[in-house]
């Protein structure tokens, strides 16, 4: 047994070695952003005396525009992703949270189910399918392949917020004469802001940052986004690792704005489904 002397210093020493290891890559990449590339293998965790910009023009200024046009996909691609997804999942959450049917609870346990699938295992099938559609190496395919991964978690967590809503709201709606779509959209949808900024978090992040799947489903002559882009940054004889950490660095500002953003409401989303079961 612990007595709740050691509990008490214990409990402060777990978490600052968790921060350490946690900030340690931060760090790594925020120093080296600033510092000349010569300076980076020598000394890779010492201070950028004196700072620079050299390596964010670098990337900026690179001839193939690798960082502009994987930035610009990105954007569209995770924007369109998350609306649907946001859009789509509410509405079959909410529909599998209030009905009693039977088919309705089988299709919430093959939604559960794709959770448990990794998204390289399905890749595959995914790429021919695309292929028949003619979407493959499109933005429009990428898009529709983040839809059909993602809304099992979209689904699961609003359908959990949904069982926080008062039915009495909806009943009272019907009864002055709305129709369902004019309850879910006026009524029930806007109570689910909690809910709608974490899947917008949640799935945001998780597709802003994905490799894999964009590095697919685009192809190597059709389009690349940040996550991408850092990887075709590194060549085989690659030397300039200022340039490096400084596209990891741009890549990732955009979705710790985006996040930042909606962070109010992030906490609210996850626990606000645990009220009700």
């Amino acid at each position: 047994m612990i007595d709740e002397r050691t509990h008490s210093w214990l409990r402060p020493l777990v978490a600052l070695f968790v921060g350490v290891v946690f900030f340690l890559p931060l760090y790594l990449v925020l120093v080296n952003v600033f510092k000349p590339g010569a300076d980076i293998v020598p000394d890779p965790a010492g201070l950028p005396l004196p700072p620079t910009l050299a390596n964010i023009e670098a990337v900026l200024s690179r001839p193939d525009h690798l960082f502009t046009f994987g930035l610009v996909n990105s954007i569209a691609v995770t924007a369109l992703s998350i609306t649907i997804l946001t859009v789509v999942s509410a509405m079959l959450g909410h529909y599998l949270a209030r009905s009693r049917r039977v088919l309705a609870k089988v299709a919430m346990v093959v939604l559960l189910c794709g959770l448990m699938i990794p998204a390289p295992v399905i890749l595959a099938p995914v790429t021919s399918v695309l292929k028949t559609l003619g979407l493959m190496t499109t933005l429009q395919g990428l898009v529709l392949v983040n839809v059909g991964y993602y809304v099992p978690f979209g689904v699961l967590l609003f359908s959990g917020f949904v069982k926080a809503v008062p039915r009495e709201l909806e009943e009272a709606a019907e009864l002055d004469g709305a129709g369902k779509a004019r309850v879910f959209w006026q009524v029930v949808f806007p109570l689910l802001r909690p809910a709608s900024a974490s899947v917008l978090i949640f799935l945001g992040v998780w597709i802003w940052n994905d490799f894999l799947t964009p590095l697919i489903v685009l192809g190597p002559d059709s389009g690349t986004t940040v996550t991408v882009g850092v990887y075709r940054a590194i060549g085989q004889h690659q030397s300039d690792f200022g340039a490096v950490f400084a596209f990891m660095f741009l890549a990732t500002l955009p979705i710790l704005v985006f996040y930042l953003a909606l962070q109010k409401n992030f906490v609210k989303g996850l626990t606000g489904g645990a009220v009700k079961g």
